[in-house]
């Protein structure tokens, strides 16, 4: 970490490795290293006063902190900064400004935006609430996850004629019991968990699936809605694997037609339909994807 001077402003140079390798559990049941994306708290303080609290991958830490303050409207132009320090030891931005901080009040909640498109909002008193969750789930067939798969493959009506969007599911066993679109993937989640309440739909050993990225936010919404399993097409981020540690929700990411990667929860998947065997000398699947 080092300090530079841009148009006389005092900043660090406090970059995050993008991704971290774990061991994960392939559609075989064989053990692999894969990595993963970072995914990092990072609490901005503007002259001393906690302002919000930001999900990131900390590639360019300062850069955010800068455009945050500046997009919600309370720096209007660089020479009002007179330093950003990020201290990746205690995941905080120390800013210091010209501007008038107590003059922001209106504008200051304690709240956590989170890395979900559409910049997803989770209050910070969540994050306390979610330590206590223990979600403990049956088993789940991989037969039942390539039947869901298939189903939900029909299923990305708006995505498949205009892109944009991200779709959610819950599922029982081997149906889909409501299925949402919409252009944030947090957008068509909490959806879904409003029409279980309005339908008196339970959450036990049901699948909620996501097109968009395993992040915090995802599994947090997920575990409060009491959901065993989470299962994604896309990949996972570090804070998002913690989380479904924290709460055993079982996570399965990059998957896509007999192809999955078990990030949390190996021992609740039962490999009842394995693939054949990749042949020899083949590409690895996930270098192709």
């Amino acid at each position: 970490m080092s300090n530079s001077k841009i148009n006389n402003l005092d900043i660090t140079n406090a970059k995050r490795p993008k991704t971290k390798d774990i061991v994960v559990r392939d559609e075989y049941g064989q053990i692999r290293e894969f990595p993963i994306t970072g995914e990092l708290p990072l609490t901005i303080f503007v002259n001393k006063k906690e302002v919000v609290t930001l999900m990131t991958l900390g590639h360019y830490p300062e850069s955010l902190v800068i455009g945050y303050l500046r997009n919600q409207g309370f720096i209007e132009s660089l020479n009002e900064l007179i330093s950003v320090h990020v201290d990746w030891d205690t995941n905080t931005a120390a800013v210091k400004t010209t501007s008038d901080v107590e003059s922001w009040e209106n504008k200051l909640t304690h709240k956590i935006v989170t890395s979900g498109c559409g910049q997803g909002t989770t209050f910070s008193g969540v994050w306390d609430e979610i330590k206590n969750k223990k979600i403990k789930p049956d088993k789940l067939k991989q037969s039942t996850i390539y039947t869901i798969l298939k189903l939900l493959h029909d299923k990305n009506e708006i995505y498949r004629k205009s892109g944009a969007v991200h779709g959610c599911a819950i599922c029982d066993d081997k149906k889909i019991i409501d299925f949402i679109e919409d252009v944030g993937r947090h957008n068509a989640v909490d959806a879904i968990a409003g029409n279980m309440w309005l339908n008196n739909i339970t959450s036990e050993n049901k699948i909620f699936y996501t097109t968009g990225r395993l992040t915090s936010e995802m599994v947090i919404k997920v575990a409060q809605m009491n959901i065993p399993f989470l299962i994604s097409r896309s990949g996972i981020t570090e804070m998002g694997l913690n989380v479904a540690k924290e709460t055993g929700v079982t996570l399965l990411g990059r998957a896509k037609g007999k192809h999955f990667l078990i990030y949390n929860g190996y021992e609740n998947i039962i490999f009842d339909e394995i693939p054949k065997p990749r042949p020899s000398g083949a590409p690895d699947v996930w270098e192709r994807r």
